[in-house]
């Protein structure tokens, strides 16, 4: 598919506001199908090899009692025993990512100090099994073996104040909690700041890490996860007719993004950019999306409006893709009806599980990865495509195309939904 980039000009629906491109000049990625960004991006592409998805000890006796892991990763050598000790796994991850984002992006120390860098990370659980750690401490062995570090490490905004501390960033360092649509915001709320003129860079995405028996075991009482403990890494199969369930994950995914006037005044190489943003609320349940889809559609056509790009020059979407049976139906029939049947379309959560508050994040510098490439990745475990879903869903092999446009979209649990529009540079 060819898509053509419109002339800057209002965007449809926004009479006065002029589209802007944040660009992406740095991304850092941490998941279960490799680590850092060119290594994921092979996991992704490569469905012949299955990622980690090791049956977890902490969840014996659950219907699921397995989850996608980043095995690949020594924290400890990367951070230092010190500074792993003031840090959940999710912040870790988190910090990770953000360093060779910062790395990729070519920024040296010197901006860190201006106040013009800022932070906004994502998150839907923050440090939930630090906390089940605490109230376990607290239960078996009294209020004396509570850790005093209880607050810092276990709240949502922990990965975006690590993050801060780490790089040195002295301008606005946030957090966004929307459950699973939490990164895609974060990335979102990042090219509003870049707009809007409040920063000249900003590190965005998600991170998340949920290692809890809690959690699952409150997911597989919902059916939202697999239990498909025969095989775990054939688990989780969007689109698939067999799809039974989501398999969660862990993971951080991170793009910095500059004002396009900063990054051209630096010289720095521009991956793609970000054109337009969108995001909405169901206002129906607090697990179950719109059964007709109407929120992420006006997430969508709010995105493309912003970015003043027409639906029929969308090559590729990365969708949330969750693989279960009703998102992805309700997700691809809004698909079709908003892009029509042109745009090719995955998700790459059978590679990297369901990594919740982080997926936007992860998929968003993978939607990057994709346009720079002109190269679609797979839809793993996808043996027996779900006849119902009306759209192009790309299987087996990565496939290749010539596209300019792309779309990433998220739903997130509350109904909170978002939508970016991302172009090649």
């Amino acid at each position: 598919m060819t898509g053509g980039r419109k002339p800057f000009g209002p965007g449809p629906g926004r009479p006065g506001i002029e589209p802007f491109g944040a660009a992406v000049t740095g991304i850092g990625l941490v998941t279960a199908a490799g680590v850092g960004a060119e290594d994921a991006w092979r996991g992704v592409c490569d469905t012949t090899v299955a990622p980690s998805v090791p049956h977890l000890p902490e969840l014996d006796g659950l219907p699921c009692d397995f989850m996608y892991t980043v095995d690949a990763l020594d924290a400890t050598a990367v951070l230092g025993v010190a500074a792993q000790r003031l840090m959940d796994r999710f912040s870790q991850l988190a910090v990770i990512a953000a360093r060779e984002a910062v790395a990729d992006a070519g920024l040296d120390a010197s901006v860190w100090d201006s106040g013009r860098v800022a932070v906004v990370i994502g998150s839907a659980h923050g440090g939930l099994p630090f906390y089940d750690e605490q109230h376990t401490a607290l239960t078996e062995r009294g209020a004396r073996r509570v850790s005093p570090k209880l607050a810092p490490l276990s709240v949502v905004n922990g990965a975006a104040s690590s993050v801060a501390m780490d790089l040195g960033v002295h301008g606005p360092s946030q957090a966004v909690s929307t459950a699973c649509s939490s990164g895609t915001v974060a990335i979102g709320t990042a090219h509003q700041m870049l707009r809007s003129g409040a920063c000249d860079i900003v590190v965005a995405g998600g991170a998340e890490s949920v290692r809890s028996r809690l959690l699952i075991a409150s997911a597989c009482q919902m059916r939202a996860v697999s239990t498909r403990r025969d095989d775990p890494p054939a688990a989780c199969r969007p689109f698939d007719t067999h799809r039974d369930g989501f398999v969660v994950g862990e993971g951080a995914g991170l793009l910095v993004m500059e004002h396009p006037e900063h990054a051209r005044a630096r010289g720095a190489t521009v991956r793609a950019r970000v054109a337009g943003y969108g995001a909405s609320s169901d206002a129906h349940s607090a697990v179950a999306p719109d059964p007709d889809g109407i929120g992420i559609e006006r997430a969508l056509r709010t995105a493309l409006a912003d970015s003043g790009i027409d639906a029929c020059d969308i090559g590729h979407v990365n969708a949330h893709g969750t693989s279960t049976v009703a998102n992805d139906l309700i997700e691809s029939t809004m698909l079709r009806r908003v892009l029509g049947e042109h745009p090719l379309v995955t998700s790459t959560k059978a590679m990297t599980g369901h990594t919740l508050g982080a997926a936007g994040g992860i998929e968003a510098a993978l939607t990057v990865l994709a346009l720079q490439h002109q190269l679609v990745p797979p839809t793993g475990n996808l043996d027996a495509p779900d006849p119902a879903i009306p759209v192009d869903v790309v299987s087996k092999e990565a496939r290749r195309a010539r596209f300019d446009c792309a779309v990433k979209t998220s739903l997130g649990f509350g109904g909170h939904n978002a939508a970016l529009v991302l172009t090649r540079a």
